[in-house]
């Protein structure tokens, strides 16, 4: 669920692929919907035998339509609050491996101004005076903003190597 909801946080859901990811999620989280407005259509059909029928028809399909339309605000609102929660649950998580892991903490300055901060499992990229860190945790490389958790981190490592 997470590499699911990870991948809706990351690419949104774009992409050359949008409308087919979005009809195949659409059908399998709702097929039971689609079943309904399938029966429907058949006992309209095969009973009613006027322009009432037609009207009838298209009126099942406009409201399939709606529902799916409502269904993709949902699915982007969900690919939002759990990119939320997991990139939360991830800083979190390096936070405490850190936290053990500070004692070994390596700090590189680089030539041109940047600077590595590396653990056995964790390693921090970033240079001085920006607003973000790349983050390479867990074979995993994501951008963060800076903060203190961050700040402290890089200042430990920084006192480890006697700068």
């Amino acid at each position: 669920m997470m590499g699911k909801a990870a991948s809706l946080a990351a690419h949104g859901i774009e992409g050359g692929g949008e409308r087919m990811d979005f009809i195949m999620n659409f059908l399998q989280d709702r097929w039971y919907v689609i079943v309904g407005a399938l029966v429907v259509l058949f006992i309209v059909v095969n009973l009613v035998k006027t322009v009432m029928k037609w009207i009838l028809v298209l009126a099942v399909l406009a409201g399939l339509f709606y529902y799916g339309a409502n269904y993709k605000d949902q699915l982007l609102e969900f690919g939002t609050t759990v990119g939320a929660q997991a990139a939360a649950e991830v800083k979190a998580q390096l936070a405490r491996t850190f936290s053990e892991e500070i004692k070994e903490a390596k700090y590189a300055a680089n030539p041109d101004g940047s600077f590595t901060v590396t653990t056995k499992s964790i390693k921090l990229e970033g240079k001085a005076g920006e607003g973000d860190v790349k983050v390479t945790f867990m074979n995993q490389t994501f951008t963060v903003k800076m903060d203190d958790v961050i700040k402290g981190l890089i200042d430990q490592a920084k006192k480890n190597a006697g700068l």
